[in-house]
């Protein structure tokens, strides 16, 4: 997948609301629980909010009992990328969209589906369409 340019991501963020941005490019996050995307139970595809790249099919999505929405595994390979993450002292494997560098949550190796999932604590990053339909997800990097 192509990822955009600094300047596509620019006129992009331009947009945004500052508390968006500031979720999706200084790796923020939302109170648990505050998203209507958690309780999104319809069929459907998760977009990055910045770019509109499809992230997640409801297929993969589970309840993690966490407050954000979660899933077990990206639409395909290549719409997320990782990096670790060492706020929190401890490592951590930060996901983002491939597409724009949005921040999108942390892996987690929760036992509850293998090989990971994904604990969008960034949802306000995040649309959802239900039209298209879910495709078969990939494994999580």
């Amino acid at each position: 997948m192509v990822r955009l340019s600094k300047d596509d991501i620019a006129r992009l963020r331009a947009d945004l609301p500052p508390e968006v941005d500031a979720i999706a490019f200084h790796e923020g996050t939302e109170p648990p629980g505050c998203s209507p995307l958690n309780a999104e139970k319809r069929d459907g595809i998760y977009h990055c909010r910045v770019c509109g790249e499809a992230l997640f099919s409801s297929a993969a999505k589970y309840e993690s009992g966490s407050g954000w929405p979660s899933f077990f595994e990206p639409l395909s390979a290549e719409a997320v990328g990782t990096k670790r993450d060492f706020k929190l002292i401890l490592p951590r494997t930060e996901f983002h969209c491939a597409n724009c560098g949005a921040h999108g949550g942390h892996v987690f190796r929760d036992g509850r589906r293998p090989p990971a999932s994904a604990g969008a604590r960034t949802d306000g990053c995040w649309t959802f369409d239900r039209r298209r339909r879910s495709n078969t997800p990939s494994p999580l990097p």
